[in-house]
């Protein structure tokens, strides 16, 4: 992710920090768990899209599926930038991990 996407997300988290009345533990609790809410928006899009709920039906698009998959995505990119000031060179590295380890040898 680039420069500017960092930017973003900590402007995020500092304007979520400046309407916080909660303490710095339970900030990052609660971002943190925020991403288990989003996934389960996600799991619901996708029940919705393929209307496996009969109660519901086809109550959702794939693009519904998209936007929550961002949800999450940028939720956790919050909660890693709570947690640490350095979140994209964290952020940088297991990715590069991650790569490394699927490589071809």
């Amino acid at each position: 992710m680039d420069d500017e996407t960092w930017e973003t997300i900590g402007r995020l988290v500092k304007r979520l920090d400046e309407h916080g009345t909660a303490s710095p533990e339970t900030v990052r609790l609660l971002r943190i768990l925020k991403i288990g809410e989003e996934a389960g928006e996600v799991a619901e899009a996708v029940h919705g899209a393929m209307g496996s709920n009969p109660r519901k039906g086809h109550s959702h698009t794939w693009d519904d599926v998209q936007k929550e998959l961002c949800d999450v995505v940028l939720t956790a990119m919050v909660a890693l930038r709570t947690i640490t000031p350095d979140a994209q060179r964290v952020f940088r590295e297991n990715l590069e991990r991650v790569a490394a380890r699927d490589a071809p040898r």
